[in-house]
C-alpha cells in the first residue's frame, strides 16, 4: 500500500485533492478529524490540554474555539499544544494505516498540516504540498467554517508559508485555476505516484 502525505496551508484545496485520491481507491486519514475525535474520546490527552491551557474552559467546559484563539495568537503556545497532541495523533494514524492495509486499499493519504513537525511524514512513501494564492485561501476558509476574516487570517498566519510547504515536500500541487483543472492535475500526479515501483518511506 502506497502512503502519501498531503499537507499545505488552510483553504488551499487539500479536500479536492483528497477526493481525487479517494475516487482512486485510497483510504483517507484526516488528522484534523483524528484530533477532534481524540478530544471527545481520549481523556488523557484532553486532561493534558486543560492542565496546560485552563483558559480554554471558560465556563467549566472545554471550548475548542477558545483554545484556537489562544494558540493561533502565540506560536509558542501552538507548539506546546502540538507537543501534547502529536503522540496521540501519531498512534491513532498508525492504527488506521494498519486497518487500511488489511482491507486491501491500494493507497492511503495522511492529511496533516503538521505532517513534518508531527513526525507523520516518516510513515509516508512520498509527500505532496497543496498550495494556493492567499486571497483564495482566506475566502475558502471563511465560507467553509463560518468564521470572520480576522479569525481566518489569524489561522493562516499561524501556519507555514506556501513556499515553506512546497520546499519541505517532494511534490507541489498549485491550485490557482478552476476546480476541474486542479482535479486533472491531481489525477495525473497521484496516478504516477501510486504506479511508481520504487516507493521508499521518507525515513529511509
Amino acid at each position: 500500500m502506497k502512503i502519501i502525505g498531503i499537507t499545505g496551508t488552510t483553504g488551499s484545496g487539500k479536500t479536492t485533492a483528497l477526493q481525487v485520491l479517494e475516487q482512486m481507491g485510497a483510504c483517507i486519514i484526516d488528522c484534523d478529524a483524528v484530533y477532534h475525535d481524540l478530544l471527545q474520546t481520549c481523556e488523557p490527552m484532553l486532561q493534558e490540554i486543560l492542565e496546560e491551557f485552563p483558559d480554554c474552559a471558560p465556563a467549566g467546559q472545554f471550548d475548542r474555539k477558545a483554545l484556537g484563539r489562544i494558540v493561533f495568537a502565540d506560536p509558542a503556545k501552538l507548539q506546546k499544544l502540538n507537543d501534547i497532541t502529536n503522540g496521540y495523533v501519531f498512534a491513532a494514524v498508525h492504527f488506521q494505516l494498519d486497518q487500511a492495509a488489511a482491507k486491501g486499499h491500494p493507497a492511503a493519504a495522511i492529511d496533516a498540516i503538521g505532517l513534518m513537525e508531527s513526525g507523520l511524514s516518516l510513515l509516508c512513501h512520498t509527500t505532496v504540498a497543496v498550495t494556493a494564492p492567499p486571497e483564495i485561501r482566506l475566502q475558502r476558509l471563511m465560507a467553509r467554517e463560518g468564521i470572520s476574516a480576522e479569525y481566518a487570517q489569524m489561522r493562516i498566519d499561524a501556519q507555514r508559508s506556501d513556499e515553506d510547504f512546497a520546499s519541505l515536500c517532494r511534490h507541489n500541487l498549485v491550485n490557482d485555476g478552476t476546480k476541474e483543472e486542479f482535479q486533472r492535475q491531481c489525477q495525473a500526479l497521484f496516478t504516477q505516484l501510486i504506479q511508481e515501483r520504487s516507493f521508499h518511506c521518507e525515513r529511509e
